[in-house]
């Protein structure tokens, strides 16, 4: 750290004023790290002070992508009633490695997942015009398709619903 007379240099001021910002962004919630470095970018920060802005983060404890796949995983299957394929998908384009999202999917349970299709298919099923038996179901398919939810699954949820 270059100080001189007790004063920070223009480049430590910088870092400092960039580093307290990009605490407050990731205390505010769970982000991981293609976000952070986005943001960093979009601040103007070079490539070398990004990661040790970065690096200070994960030692904080503040940026920890773990933490951010099971949170993200448990948000958008409870809130959102997305399906693991939809999941895992969102979580490949932020380029989380697929270790960590296999750890996070286990915050997922299979009964919970099972009610959660269940519930969708049985809501949407009411809202559905469809000329004939065959129509419907593959409507019902497509949607829970473009959930996330698998098609076994969705199949079997059919069967139990009596379609």
């Amino acid at each position: 750290m270059l100080v001189v007379d007790g004063i920070l240099s223009y480049g430590d001021f910088q870092k400092a004023k960039i580093l307290d910002k990009m605490l407050k962004y990731c205390v505010y919630r769970d982000r991981c790290h293609k976000e952070v470095i986005a943001k960093l970018k979009e601040m103007g920060a070079e490539e070398e002070l990004s990661g040790e802005i970065i690096a200070e983060l994960i030692s904080e404890g503040v940026l920890n992508e773990d933490r951010y796949v099971r949170s993200f995983v448990r948000g958008k299957f409870r809130i959102n009633k997305w399906g693991r394929n939809k999941i895992k998908t969102e979580l490949m384009k932020k380029n989380i490695p697929s270790q960590l999202i296999k750890n996070g999917m286990e915050e997922i349970d299979e009964s919970e997942y099972m009610n959660a299709l269940r519930h969708l298919l049985e809501d949407k099923v009411r809202f559905i015009k469809a000329k004939n038996l065959y129509e419907k179901k593959n409507k019902l398919r497509q949607f829970a398709f473009g959930r996330g939810y698998e098609t076994e699954l969705t199949d079997s949820v059919l069967v139990e619903i009596n379609l």
